[in-house]
C-alpha cells in the first residue's frame, strides 16, 4: 500500500492506496504546534480504526507547503512504517514541465494537483484550488505548467471581513437567496460566496484567453464543492486531487 501526505496551510489530508483504488482518506487539521510524536498518534488511531496496519505500508510519498511541519511530517510518516516518504521537491520527476520564471515557487500542491489534473483530462486544463489561499494553476496540453494566480480564500477573506471591521459577524459559507443581500448575514454571503464565483469565473475566461480556450477546469480544495455548483459552466470537481497527484508521482518515480 502507498501512503500519501499532503500537508496544507489549514488541513492535513492523507490516504492509503493498493490494487487500483484508494482504501481510505483522510483530512484533519493542520496544527503547527504538534510534534512528530503527536501526529504519529493521530496517524496510527485513524488507520487503526479502517483496519489499515502499517505494516501493509510499502511506499510513502509527502508534500508539504509548511516548512515547519515538513520535517515533522517525515518523521511522523517514517515511525509510522518504518519507511522514509518520497518528498515531493523541485528536484522530483513529476512527468510534467514547470516552465514559470522560477520553478522552485511553486507549492507542491499545486504540482500535484496539476499532474492527476492533466492525467486525468489529457489535455489543457485549470486547475481551481479552493484552500486558505484560492489558487489558479495553468496546465498546456503538451504537459507544462504554465503558471499560477492566487487571491485569498473564502474562510480568509470571512476571518480578514470579520477582524477589520466592527460590526459585520463571522458567517456561515453557503450561497445567498439573492445577490442583493436584504440582511447582514445575506450581504456577506454575497459579497463573499457570489464575489468568489464571479472572481473565478473572470480569471477563468482571462486565462483561457492565454492559455488555450478550449482549458477545462478542475475545482479541488475542501471548499470546492460550494463554489463548482455555482459555476455557469460545468467543472470538474475532485476534492481529493492532490493525493492522486502524489499517487501518480510515486508510481513514475518507481517506474
Amino acid at each position: 500500500m502507498l501512503l500519501a501526505v499532503s500537508v496544507g496551510n489549514s488541513h492535513i489530508t492523507f490516504g492509503g492506496h493498493e490494487k487500483g483504488g484508494w482504501v481510505r482518506r483522510w483530512r484533519i487539521q493542520t496544527v503547527h504546534a504538534r510534534t512528530a510524536d503527536e501526529y504519529l498518534v493521530v496517524f496510527r488511531s485513524l488507520l487503526d480504526s479502517a483496519g489499515i496496519g502499517s505494516g501493509r505500508v510499502r511506499s510513502a510519498i509527502l508534500s508539504s507547503v509548511v516548512p515547519p511541519l515538513t520535517a515533522t511530517m517525515a518523521d511522523t510518516v517514517q515511525q509510522l512504517t518504518g519507511l522514509r516518504p518520497l518528498l515531493l521537491t523541485p528536484g522530483v520527476d513529476t512527468g510534467l514541465r514547470i516552465t514559470t520564471e522560477n520553478p522552485a515557487e511553486v507549492g507542491a500542491d499545486l504540482v500535484a494537483n496539476a499532474v492527476a489534473a492533466h492525467e486525468r483530462v489529457h489535455g489543457s486544463c485549470v486547475v481551481v484550488d479552493f484552500g486558505t489561499a484560492l489558487s489558479f494553476t495553468a496546465v498546456s496540453s503538451a504537459g507544462e505548467l504554465r503558471g499560477v494566480a492566487i487571491a485569498p480564500g473564502l474562510s480568509a477573506s470571512v476571518d480578514a471581513l470579520a477582524r477589520t471591521t466592527a460590526q459585520l459577524p463571522r458567517i456561515p459559507l453557503s450561497p445567498p437567496p439573492r445577490a442583493i443581500g436584504r440582511n447582514t448575514v445575506h450581504s456577506i454571503q454575497s459579497g463573499v460566496v457570489l464575489g468568489c464565483v464571479a472572481l473565478v469565473e473572470g480569471l477563468i475566461g482571462r486565462i483561457r484567453a492565454e492559455l488555450e480556450p478550449d482549458a477545462r477546469v478542475i475545482a479541488t480544495g475542501g471548499q470546492s464543492p460550494l463554489i463548482a455548483p455555482l459555476l455557469t459552466e460545468p467543472a470538474i470537481v475532485e476534492p481529493w486531487l492532490t493525493l492522486e497527484g502524489l499517487r501518480i508521482v510515486s508510481q513514475r518515480t518507481v517506474a
